[in-house]
């Protein structure tokens, strides 16, 4: 494919770019791959852009916009292209065609309706950017106010992010602290379990130690005790014969 000379205006046929709900002027070809590689590769994007001879001077509406969305550069058979969003007037019917075309691209990339969903954020953007556009071709003044409100929503999301992926790897650690303290107190449980189980072991020998100590006591108390009474009684017995026999001994005495 062959493409008109330096600066001219070209059909995005071939664009490598995806598609933006942000509308942009047709491309223009800037410079060819080898001579950007040989004035030592000049960035892209916010760089300066070289500037393009017969190409009109930008006006200040331009410069605006071109400084609220930058220029697209992108490279096709080795030559380098730029497009700069559009500085045409939206007409009410652009707005119902981008409120269409939204519409459209979220069933066709299958956005999610709730939740986190990258697909709907980007596209939301884009759409934000071509309002932003818009407003900004009527009055500057308003449109780099929006743009002012745009960032500060894009930095606090960015902001609730990093907060939620913190709070993820806060949660992530304190989920192994957690499992790696539970399996520790597992083995510290199982522990003492064990050393539950030889106490009650040990109590239960001690208790039927002095179950059996109790119980030999017990029979050698009684064994005492019998023996006792045995030994009282043999000497009661002794000690009545003794009394008979010392009465019949002093009973003659007193009859003569």
């Amino acid at each position: 494919q062959e493409y008109p000379a330096l600066g001219s205006a070209v059909p995005m046929q071939r664009s490598v770019l995806p598609p933006s709900l942000v509308k942009y002027d047709t491309p223009i070809l800037i410079n060819s791959q080898q001579n950007r590689r040989g004035k030592g590769g000049a960035g892209r994007g916010r760089q300066q852009l070289p500037p393009v001879d017969h190409r009109p001077r930008p006006n200040p509406t331009q410069d605006i916009l071109d400084s609220i969305l930058p220029p697209r550069e992108f490279e096709e058979d080795n030559q380098v292209w730029i497009q700069h969003c559009s500085s045409n007037p939206a007409t009410r019917l652009d707005v119902i065609t981008l409120q269409e075309q939204l519409d459209k691209l979220l069933i066709q990339r299958q956005a999610r309706e709730n939740g986190i969903c990258p697909v709907r954020e980007e596209m939301y953007n884009q759409t934000f950017d071509e309002l932003i556009r818009q407003v900004t071709i009527h009055c500057s003044e308003r449109g780099l106010l929006l743009l002012r409100v745009r960032d500060e929503l894009r930095m606090r999301i960015a902001a609730y992010q990093t907060l939620y992926e913190s709070s993820i790897a806060f949660g992530l650690r304190k989920a192994l602290q957690a499992e790696q303290g539970k399996a520790e107190t597992e083995d510290k449980i199982a522990r003492l379990i064990a050393e539950k189980r030889e106490l009650e072991k040990q109590v239960a020998e001690l208790k039927a130690k002095c179950e059996a100590n109790e119980r030999r006591e017990g029979e050698r108390r009684a064994l005492e005790e019998k023996k006792h009474a045995e030994e009282v009684a043999f000497l009661k017995r002794n000690n009545l014969q003794l009394r008979s026999q010392l009465e019949s001994i002093l009973a003659p005495k007193k009859d003569r």
